[in-house]
């Protein structure tokens, strides 16, 4: 069993000083993208960070542009918020086509009994 079987996703699962170590940067990086809104890890009820996996991909990815792609902190704000954009929309669109094969059952269901 992997740790992500063990642990969910978006639980939270890194202290900060783990999740700087994954992502190879200085906690005081990973406390200023907080600071400027780019991660919002949890708070345990002693007000430490931690830090699920999809905070330490969505920090990964934010090198990532930084790093490879040369993005500007400005410039990684606007991409990381269309990203969530997105995933936003897809997930009401994977919703959305539930809903969908929900009502075409439904249709069926109703035209067999008329017919």
């Amino acid at each position: 069993m992997t740790m992500e079987d063990m642990v969910g996703y978006d639980e939270p699962c890194f202290v900060i000083s783990v999740a700087a170590r994954i992502v190879g940067v200085q906690t005081q990086t990973l406390r200023y993208y907080e600071r400027i809104g780019l991660v919002q890890p949890r708070r345990t009820l002693g007000n430490q960070r931690m830090y699920s996996r999809r905070e330490v991909e969505r920090v990964q990815r934010i090198r990532g542009l930084i790093n490879d792609l040369g993005v500007n902190l400005a410039g990684v704000e606007v991409v990381i918020k269309l990203l969530d954009r997105l995933e936003q929309a897809e997930e009401e669109k994977d919703e959305l086509r539930g809903r969908i094969r929900v009502l075409e059952q439904r249709l069926r269901a109703a035209t067999r009994q008329v017919v």
